[in-house]
């Protein structure tokens, strides 16, 4: 006998009252902390439980009653169904100062340090078409929305392009329009999937691993340049050949596509990092340009999505440094050396460490490319790079900048980091509360001097911060 599932309460007129992480917001009933996406604090909402546990319960709002003042309509016709911009009916102003007052719990309440006053947040000026960057996914299971499902039509059409659905890992969402990238994008990636809707193209199942089209990736660049990669499965010449008769269609109708590429994918999984990247029209990179620098990219580069904030979030790094010329820098977590390039003009040396060797080698090649002559780059694990016997070797860093990924800093390289006791360490953040864990273990001999968070990702609850610290005097 099957036990009867527990039937989870509807709670009516809940006011939300503040944000969480993971773009949710918070609402208090009876000292029952609830998560609720997709609304904003001010509103006054009946509330579905979906999960409960001791401390906290997950619910979704099943209607509103009274709009918060903070609340806008959302512009996005996928919203609340992709996942992605929770935000949306957020008020941008509202969005930042919320993102301010993330940092500022993140700092306080888990590095439990002295703080200066945190500068005001810099919000990005575009907070539409602002990414460079988007990957798209094909699929041959359409994800039918709840509207979709109650109409219980029959679709023929099943196939998809678009972005994955939370929680679905072989389904895809058709994205018609998505504000996140330059229209061209939208183009491109409704124009191929007309094309092969047309001309019976097989969409990728992820369960059998069968199909062609596998995924598509857009790139724009502030030089106006524009890089389409195609991945697909390909087993025989005759599929091979059916690629190449789209990507010519691509190509014929998409002039403005700079470096058109594909990837033949047989592997069970969507990185390309191990496979080579065939150019079937024009280079294989494109450019980005900061303060007359440029930037390669190629298909497998990092460079941050958002340029124009990237921009910001370097030249507060850059002034935080405080180079006068004379300083050897350590840019750790370089990627493509973009930070160590852009602060070297400023420096007497700049080495770069990087755990992916194909960034190294792009990082490379920007030096290169720049007429940048005193940069240095090693590829390897963090901690087993930089050891005291790589600084005895190199020197004794004046400067280190930081930018680890989401993690944070391993614990060896935050102990060489105090071995290595530079003047000054300026550590970039995309996540604020590992960098409050880091920032409590330096805190031992550096003193946090500013704080300058960065909002690079709109309509999101992600947010960039920059931290200068000082070697503190005894």
């Amino acid at each position: 006998m099957t036990r009867k599932k527990k039937e989870l309460p509807l709670l009516e007129k809940v006011t939300i009252t503040d944000v969480a992480a993971e773009g949710k917001a918070v609402a208090k009933v009876n000292d029952l902390v609830i998560f609720v996406p997709y609304v904003v604090p001010g509103d006054i909402v009946d509330l579905q439980v979906k999960r409960k546990k001791n401390h906290y319960a997950e619910a979704v709002a099943v209607k509103l009653h009274e709009k918060s003042p903070m609340r806008v309509e959302p512009f996005c016709e996928h919203y609340g169904v992709c996942g992605g911009c929770k935000w949306q009916c957020l008020a941008y102003a509202d969005q930042i100062r919320y993102k301010q007052k993330q940092v500022y719990d993140n700092l306080t309440r888990i590095g439990k340090i002295e703080l200066p006053e945190i500068s005001p947040i810099i919000g990005s000026e575009k907070t539409m078409y602002y990414r460079n960057k988007l990957e798209f996914t094909f699929s041959n299971k359409r994800w039918l929305t709840e509207e979709e499902v109650k109409q219980d039509v029959k679709y023929e059409q099943m196939n998809a392009v678009g972005f994955h659905i939370p929680g679905a890992f072989d389904k895809v969402l058709a994205i018609e329009k998505c504000w996140l990238q330059d229209d061209i994008s939208n183009q491109i990636r409704n124009a191929i999937r007309d094309y092969a809707y047309e001309h019976q193209y097989a969409f990728f199942n992820l369960r059998t691993q069968e199909g062609m089209l596998r995924n598509m990736m857009v790139r724009t660049s502030s030089t106006g340049e524009l890089m389409v990669l195609l991945q697909c499965k390909i087993v025989n010449d005759e599929e091979l050949e059916k690629m190449k008769e789209l990507l010519q269609f691509v190509a014929d109708k998409f002039p403005q596509i700079t470096s058109l590429l594909y990837v033949v994918n047989n592997k069970c999984n969507d990185t390309i990092g191990d496979l080579d990247v065939c150019v079937f029209k024009g280079k294989d990179h494109i450019f980005e340009e900061m303060e007359g620098l440029r930037f390669k990219v190629g298909p497998k580069s990092f460079y941050q999505t958002n340029s124009e904030q990237a921009y910001n979030l370097y030249k507060v790094a850059r002034d935080f440094a405080g180079l006068t010329g004379n300083e050897l820098v350590y840019d750790l977590y370089t990627g493509t050396g973009t930070i160590a390039n852009f602060v070297s003009r400023q420096a007497k040396k700049v080495i770069g460490i990087e755990y992916v060797p194909e960034a190294i080698e792009d990082a490379k090649v920007n030096s290169e490319l720049n007429g940048i002559k005193n940069t240095l780059f090693y590829a390897g694990d963090m901690k087993d790079i930089l050891t005291e016997d790589f600084i005895r070797t190199h020197g004794r860093p004046d400067v280190i900048i930081t930018d680890p990924p989401r993690a944070g800093m391993h614990g060896d390289v935050i102990q060489v980091i105090l071995a290595a006791e530079p003047e000054r360490i300026v550590y970039v953040s995309c996540n604020p509360a590992t960098q409050a864990r880091d920032l409590q273990l330096l805190d031992v001999k550096y003193k946090v001097k500013a704080v300058q968070p960065v909002d690079m990702f709109p309509h999101t609850h992600h947010v960039e911060n920059v931290v200068l610290l000082e070697k503190k005097t005894h």
